[in-house]
């Protein structure tokens, strides 16, 4: 004799609530395959692979009127495949919000504190790239460029330190200091060091990159958000590291 579960039993091994395998059985979603003597509704293996079907494509947001339609047409596989394509969309989403948080918390580390026209462009991610950074350069440049570029989002060492070195300037700029001032001869020489790190010692290919990076426009193509100050600073920096 096949095994049947009562609708309790069959609430608890599925995770759903009893009112909603009752309003199922109501509206002729699911009906229990076998009934007592008593009047004791009984499900069967089959009715709770009805409900497992239903589960799945409620959690793709269709409507109970959809779902109702579509249920007997599409094998669990189907329904299975449709459910396991959601969950990476998701996924995606969620990895994508996760690197935008990480990007917020080292800019927060960098600058101490998160202006609006940075958060924005973050918050929003890629949507509104219409143009990505790789797009101006050669594919051995970007040889280099992606294997070694910081990204915000990251937390490895040269990352690290790349945000430290913006801190530090954020802090000269806070406490008036100038670029050729000791701290600010000292900010050079560890650009200088990530620079060899971050671009492989070409010198040529380091120019190119911070010419873009001085684009206004950088933060559209996907580059870390950084003050224009900032950046007017590190050039003076180098520029007075190397009189």
């Amino acid at each position: 004799m096949s095994q049947t579960w009562t609708t309790g039993q069959v609430a608890a091994k599925l995770r759903v609530s009893i009112r909603t395998i009752r309003y199922y059985d109501q509206i002729g979603l699911v009906t229990p395959g076998k009934k007592e003597a008593g009047g004791r509704r009984l499900y069967t293996e089959e009715d709770l692979l009805r409900l497992e079907k239903i589960s799945l494509l409620k959690s793709l947001s269709l409507p109970l009127d959809e779902i109702r339609q579509m249920l007997d047409e599409l094998s669990i596989g189907q329904i299975l495949e449709a459910h396991r394509k959601h969950l990476k969309c998701q996924l995606e989403h969620l990895q994508e919000s996760l690197n935008n948080t990480n990007a917020l918390l080292n800019l927060l580390e960098a600058e101490g504190k998160l202006r609006w026209e940075t958060l924005l462009p973050l918050v929003k991610g890629s949507k509104e790239r219409t143009v990505s950074w790789e797009h101006f350069f050669e594919e051995d440049e970007l040889d280099v460029l992606k294997t070694k570029l910081p990204r915000l989002e990251d937390s490895d060492d040269l990352t690290s330190s790349w945000i430290q070195v913006i801190a530090r300037v954020e802090q000269c700029l806070r406490k008036g200091q100038k670029p050729e001032s000791c701290e600010g001869r000292a900010i050079a020489e560890e650009i200088e060091r990530l620079s060899v790190l971050t671009f492989g010692g070409d010198r040529k290919l380091m120019d190119k990159f911070w010419e873009l990076r001085r684009d206004p426009a950088s933060a559209k193509y996907g580059l870390a958000p950084i003050r224009e100050e900032v950046l007017i600073f590190v050039e003076a920096c180098l520029a007075s590291h190397d009189d």
